[in-house]
This record gives C-alpha cells, sequence and structure tokens, in this order.
C-alpha cells in the first residue's frame, strides 16, 4: 500500500495564515501531523507492534469480563483469561476471518502467550503469584481507557450508544440479565430491589468494556500487519503508515458495535446486534476523543472542587489525553501511561530496543523513551482519523474547485485548533531531537 501525496493547493489557495500552516499545508498534501521522517517512522512502527500484543490481551479479557464476569460481586480472577478467550479467533485475522486485515493467525498472539506464562521473572510459576507481584499485562489501563469513555460518552457528538444506555429497551434488556445472573440468590436480587440504579450503572460501565474490546479487537490486527509490512519493506514513509489507518478505518467502519452476556448457557443481548450500532460512530471516534483528548486529570494534581477552578467546567474542554501528556514526568496527564508503557516495554521490537540504547539515559528513562514514542504514534493515528473524517464529510484533496479546497483547510484549522495550548506536545513531535 502507498501513500498518495497531493500537490500543495496553495496554487489555488493563498497560504493559510494559521499558528500551524506548514503542518497545514502538510495535510492538505495528504501527509500526517508527525513529520514523514525515518526515525519517526521507525518509532511509530516498532510502537504499533509493541502495543498489538498486550492489545491482544486487553480486547480477550475486556470482552471476557462484559459477556463472562459480568455483575460478579467479587471479581478477583477477572484479569485470569480462560483458555475459551485465548482460543476466541479475532475477526479479523486468520483463515476463516470475516476481514483479513492481519495475514497472522487468529488465536492470541504466541508472544503474550509466552509472557503470560513465564513474566519478567522468566519463569514459570504459579498464575497467581505472577498476578501479586504485578508481573503481568496491566489490564488496570485498558479499564481506565473504558471508565474515559464512559466520562465523557455522552454529548461527545458521535453516535448514540450512550443514549441508548439510558432508553427503557436497554433498562429491560438489563433488567433480564442481572434476574437471570442472580437467579438463586435472594440476597443479590434483594439488593437489586433496593437499589436498581447501581445494578443498571454497572451493567452500562460493563456495556463499556464490550464496546472499548470489540475497537480494540481490530486494532490489534491491524497494528500487526503494518509491523509486518514495515519489516518487508512495503510501508517506507510516515503518509504511507497513516494511509493504511486511514483505508483501515473504513474498511471496518460498519463493523456491529453491541453486548451479550452469557449466563447458564444461554445468550442474554443487553445490547442487540440489531441496533445497527457501528464501529466508527460508536467506538472509534469515541474512543479517540475521549482517550487521545480528554481523558481527565492524573488523580492528585488537580482538585475537582468547583471553587479551586482547577479543571474545565465543561468536560468538552478537557485536555488530559495523551496528545498533551507532559510524559518525562510520566504519568501525569490523564491515564497513566507508565501502565502501558510497562506493558509495551516487553514486546518491543529489536530495532527500537536498539534505537533506545543510543538515545537513553539508561535503563531507567527507557519509559519516557517509550512515552514519547507512543505519543508520536498516536499523533499519527489522530491524523489519519482526521483524514478520514475530511474523506467522509468534506471533499478530496485535489478537488479543482477552490471553494471545496478552502472547506477543507476550515477543517483542518478547526482540528489543529485544538493543540495550540500550551500543553499540546503538538510543538515538540514537529522536532526530532524531542526524546
Amino acid at each position: 500500500m502507498t501513500a498518495t501525496l497531493i500537490s500543495s493547493p496553495s496554487s489555488k489557495l493563498p497560504p493559510s495564515d494559521h499558528e500551524f500552516a506548514e503542518v497545514i499545508h502538510r495535510l492538505e498534501a495528504g501527509g500526517s501531523m508527525l513529520p514523514d521522517t525515518p526515525e519517526n517512522l521507525m518509532q511509530i512502527i516498532g510502537i504499533y507492534k509493541a502495543y498489538a500484543v498486550p492489545m491482544d490481551f486487553y480486547w480477550r479479557d475486556l470482552l471476557y469480563i462484559a459477556e463472562r464476569v459480568f455483575l460478579n460481586p467479587l471479581p478477583a480472577f477477572k484479569y485470569f483469561l480462560p483458555q475459551e478467550y485465548l482460543n476466541l479467533k479475532n475477526h479479523y485475522a486468520g483463515d476463516d476471518a470475516d476481514l483479513r486485515i492481519w495475514r497472522g493467525y487468529a488465536t492470541a498472539h504466541h508472544e503474550l502467550l509466552e509472557f503470560m506464562e513465564k513474566g519478567e521473572l522468566k519463569r514459570k510459576l504459579p498464575k497467581l503469584f505472577h498476578h501479586l507481584w504485578h508481573d503481568r499485562v496491566n489490564m488496570e489501563f485498558a479499564e481506565e481507557c473504558m471508565r474515559a469513555m464512559l466520562w465523557h460518552g455522552k454529548d461527545m457528538g458521535w453516535g448514540k450508544f450512550h443514549d441508548y444506555l439510558e432508553s427503557e429497551e436497554y433498562c429491560a434488556n438489563a433488567d433480564r440479565a442481572i434476574r437471570a445472573y442472580f437467579k438463586g440468590n435472594p440476597l443479590m436480587l434483594g439488593l437489586y430491589k433496593l437499589f436498581p440504579d447501581l445494578f443498571l450503572e454497572q451493567v452500562r460501565q460493563l456495556s463499556y468494556y464490550a464496546n472499548l474490546g470489540l475497537f480494540w479487537e481490530v486494532m490489534a490486527p491491524v497494528f500487526f500487519e503494518i509491523s509486518d509490512l514495515y519489516d518487508e519493506g512495503s510501508i517506507t514513509t510516515v503518509p504511507e503508515a497513516m494511509n493504511f489507518l486511514v483505508n483501515g478505518i473504513f474498511a471496518i467502519a460498519g463493523r456491529p458495535i453491541y453486548h451479550h452476556v452469557y449466563i447458564d448457557g444461554e445468550c442474554y443481548e443487553i445490547i442487540p446486534k440489531s441496533k445497527g450500532f457501528t464501529w466508527l460512530y460508536e467506538a472509534a471516534l469515541p474512543y479517540v476523543e475521549a482517550v487521545f483528548y480528554r481523558t481527565a486529570p492524573f488523580r492528585g494534581t488537580k482538585s475537582y472542587n468547583a471553587q479551586a477552578g482547577e479543571v474545565p467546567l465543561d468536560q468538552k474542554d478537557f485536555h488530559y489525553g495523551i496528545l498533551y501528556a507532559d510524559v518525562f514526568p510520566v504519568g501525569t496527564a490523564g491515564i497513566p501511561p507508565t501502565l502501558l508503557m510497562q506493558d509495551m516495554l516487553h514486546f518491543l521490537p529489536p530495532y527500537l530496543v536498539e534505537y533506545y540504547k543510543h538515545h537513553c539515559r539508561g535503563e531507567d528513562d527507557i519509559l519516557i523513551q517509550l512515552g514519547i514514542s507512543f505519543q508520536r504514534s498516536m499523533y499519527n493515528v489522530t491524523s489519519a482519523v482526521i483524514q478520514a473524517l475530511r474523506t467522509a464529510l468534506l471533499y478530496p484533496l485535489d478537488d479543482p474547485n477552490p471553494r471545496h479546497l478552502m472547506a477543507n483547510r476550515k477543517f483542518f484549522e478547526a482540528q489543529l485548533d485544538r493543540f495550540i495550548r500550551p500543553e499540546s506536545r503538538f510543538r515538540e513531535i514537529q522536532r526530532q531531537e524531542y526524546r
């Protein structure tokens, strides 16, 4: 797959006077917000590979919790994936895939299985020991992403998933599942009768577990495939990497988003596939908005007291995602990136390990370097989302009509307005020496 770079529209439009005019012209030419350099390409592809392996655990465990653990009041073993979910076939990999994105196999990745067996200690010990030693995949990171989507779900401007969770139909579906799950347990049924909203809110959260699991089920094979293409020499530029993501977004945009629960061998459709919720509008766009842009301040750094005025009054003005993260004191923006960095550390491709040897201040610095590379990679993913939205909502980059080109420019400028604020790392990622 090759990127299509469009000639600059400067012959039909005057130069942009935006602060980030150079990047806007790059987007108008079919490029990414991330500069196209071999070093940037190597970093982002290496990160996609390192992210894909733990993501292969994340999506499986999120679905396991949503579908099987459900309302277990003491879910002590919810991170202990049963073999059934390790063998669960990804719908976008393997010979019998619905749409084959990755040419590899559909069951859990071999690097993930090896890590689950021996962990950082490189010793086969009881699973509980690895868990208590925290020598495992950090599912807490995935759960924080899920909670960000839940918390910011209302009024993001995309889809109707969150609205449906407040509907009478959803509550009736959840009620049937709750009663079936606690059948024969008069204590829990009594608590449900006393506090129905408490239980319904837990089910709503579990529906976001399913939503994020189905989103990441797609992204894992996308990242595995882009890594393989890079290794083969088929992807050689940052725009090519971005366009691979754009094409993947459109290929899978209509994938159903649903929430099924399995109780005593029976399936309860809390959110049926027939509702028509789709991957792009109900999962992908809300995920980017809630996790890349908004999230919430890192715990302990800001007061939510209204009189203190330390956080925005409106959730739409939150700016604590990875695109704004100050990675040097790792974890100071929103969802703690240290958990993901620690997970990715185990699965770095050799070329990225070698790169960090030359650019780190010792092993203690590697998580910070990982965080910065991850930030670069997510700016490229965000670029793919911006270009996909422009394709869906506006005009081709080579449209001959100057009015159409100006509409595209206004769209790009509005997107980049979100990075003007000083917390943004947009300026830093334009410089190669940002490490």
